[in-house]
């Protein structure tokens, strides 16, 4: 993870979770492809707006942030401990039948994306799901709050999971959101299934 990065969200977490936005759409998609009490990890669970939707729909979730400041602002809405982790520190084997990853991914190094990639592919289990979201775009940067972001293309992204694992890709699609910076972006959504 990104030093300036991890250091912003310590610094923000508070402003960072009551601008977060409700829970995404897709949750409903990826909640539906696990099986009833599934086992649930989520890195970069923020405010724990998603963790919460999936705790009350009865998954057994593991929330996660890289900020322990976040990850204590979380905890307080869960009612429930949430650990700080960072990717790289994700050393689970076949234990997960999802993990969700909204809008965290992107700020991993892109040269250490697919090794996170495959670490994500080992945490699941056979046929376990996995989403994640990006910011689209042809080149790493940083945006006005000098957050690192691997922008990317869809293309890219195909070529990272495929040297993180063998997937099936389920979907990929893209929306247009406001960032917390109020600078639009094109997001990449990306559900696949472990092969």
């Amino acid at each position: 993870m990104d030093d300036a990065t991890l250091q912003f969200y310590r610094d923000n977490a508070r402003s960072y979770a009551d601008w977060a936005k409700a829970p995404s759409a897709r949750l409903v998609r990826f909640m539906g492809l696990l099986p009833a009490g599934a086992e649930v990890l989520e890195l970069g669970c923020g405010a724990g707006n998603h963790s919460a939707v999936m705790v009350a729909a009865g998954f057994a979730v593991r929330p996660t942030d890289g900020s322990p400041e976040m990850a204590e602002v979380a905890a307080r809405r869960l009612g429930r401990p949430v650990e700080t982790m960072l990717f790289h520190e994700l050393d689970a084997r076949e234990a997960y039948d999802g993990i969700w990853a909204s809008a965290c991914l992107l700020h991993a190094p892109r040269d250490e994306l697919p090794g996170i990639l495959a670490r994500i592919h080992r945490a699941l289990k056979p046929s376990g799901v996995f989403y994640a979201s990006f910011k689209a775009g042809d080149h790493d940067g940083r945006d006005s709050l000098g957050r690192y972001y691997n922008y990317t293309s869809r293309e890219r992204l195909e070529a990272a999971y495929a040297e993180g694992g063998r997937w099936q890709t389920i979907a990929i699609d893209t929306s247009e959101i406001k960032s917390f910076d109020d600078a639009p972006a094109t997001m990449l959504h990306v559900l696949v299934r472990k092969d």
